[in-house]
């Protein structure tokens, strides 16, 4: 499949998420994401309005759902969401209820392995249970409090190569990725890039990051967007 750029809008207004959307869709970015401060913040307004403004753009809604599944992926699919996501950590039975309901309501669904045990398992498990995409993720607090500690902060990379491998579907790797790092997500066999803090958001304010926003995300659509196809689990899918 071809390489996708999704932008996390994890601020906590409205106003300053379309703003960045806006900036973000002139750059070249492909999906949307509702981030979980979006969500927290605003709700299911902040979907609509989201799904108001750009009536054509896919969204990701982030909720890292974990309980009442169909009702919470109903909720956002009604609103407006293409995407909603489930945390691999949530009973079977919630991630087969997101998953019917992503069916009945015409959303893909997106199972995130954040703090699984085995990272590769917890990602096929997900594919089993009948997810579209896979969420390869390093919890913010996770990767912060190990830095804290003074051990190296683990990042996604370290097993994104096994988790594409193992399997079928499509896979996103999330969590404190450099501009370097986010841009070679294709190179592993990962084409759904996501950039958010801290390539494009203030991680601790979680507000629109200084400098030339549009024109680095320009850049960095431009370099992933070169890549082309990008074989899936192994050229599987």
């Amino acid at each position: 499949m071809k390489p996708i750029v999704q932008i996390s809008l994890d601020l906590t207004n409205i106003d300053e998420a379309l703003e960045t959307a806006a900036l973000a869709m002139r750059a070249g970015v492909d999906w949307l994401e509702a981030g979980t401060p979006l969500i927290l913040a605003e709700g299911l307004h902040g979907v609509r309005k989201l799904r108001e403004a750009f009536p054509n753009v896919p969204i990701v809604a982030d909720l890292k759902t974990m309980d009442g599944g169909y009702l919470e992926a109903e909720m956002m699919a009604k609103a407006g969401a293409t995407h909603v996501v489930v945390m691999a950590r949530a009973h079977a039975e919630t991630i087969k209820c997101v998953v019917k309901a992503g069916r009945d309501f015409g959303a893909k669904v997106m199972g995130d392995n954040m703090v699984c045990p085995d990272m590769v398992e917890g990602a096929k498990w997900l594919e089993d249970l009948g997810c579209d995409y896979v969420i390869h993720h390093i919890g913010y607090d996770e990767r912060r409090g190990i830095a804290a500690q003074g051990h190296r902060m683990p990042s996604p990379l370290d097993q994104l190569r096994e988790v594409v491998q193992a399997v079928r579907v499509p896979v996103q790797a999330v969590g404190g990725l450099s501009l370097e790092q986010a841009i070679r997500c294709p190179e592993y066999g990962a084409p759904l890039v996501v950039l958010g803090a801290p390539l494009t958001i203030d991680a601790d304010a979680f507000k629109t990051a200084d400098g030339n926003l549009e024109a680095s995300l320009r850049l960095i659509c431009e370099k992933i967007h070169a890549y082309g196809d990008v074989p899936v689990g192994n050229g599987f899918y």
